[in-house]
């Protein structure tokens, strides 16, 4: 039988940055040369917040407060498993940033999130959490690196 990846990812914010993970570190990276928000995979028995905070604080040092929960994101491509995706952002954590083993952490300018490079998919989901357009639920298909479909909330969204 086959089973999905659950994780999830978040984005933290402070004075208009948001805190973005240059993944170059890890060999056989999905994400790798990709500049993508903080988070991992579910520990067996953790419910998302637990999963949120936990990576939080362990890719970044940083303590998760409180956080907004934006939706699920579904993500497939092909050679890789599925993978479902809780997105959170947060703008209330204490502790201080401390390196990351899987890549370059770096507070980037929210204007500026979007001339990364990004998961085509990233784009999209970024945009509506930006805009404040939550819950949804996006699923994301990939050959490769190219976004070949995308459905918001199972409507086909042009790309």
């Amino acid at each position: 039988m086959d089973y999905a990846n659950l994780t999830t990812l978040a984005y933290l914010f402070k004075d208009d940055k948001c805190l973005m993970l240059h993944r170059i570190k890890k060999n056989l990276d999905v994400n790798a040369g990709k500049w993508i928000g903080v988070g991992g995979h579910f520990k067996l028995g953790e419910m998302p917040e637990e999963c949120l905070r936990r990576e939080v604080k362990e890719e970044t040092g940083l303590e998760l407060q409180s956080w907004e929960w934006h939706g699920v994101i579904t993500f497939n491509s092909k050679g890789w498993p599925d993978e479902y995706i809780f997105l959170y952002s947060s703008k209330s954590f204490t502790g201080e940033l401390k390196a990351c083993d899987e890549g370059e952490l770096a507070w980037i300018p929210q204007k500026d999130l979007l001339k990364l490079n990004l998961w085509p998919g990233d784009r999209i989901f970024l945009k509506l959490m930006l805009a404040k357009h939550s819950p949804f639920s996006l699923k994301l298909s990939y050959e490769g690196d190219d976004l070949i479909e995308a459905r918001l909330n199972g409507e086909l969204i042009e790309l």
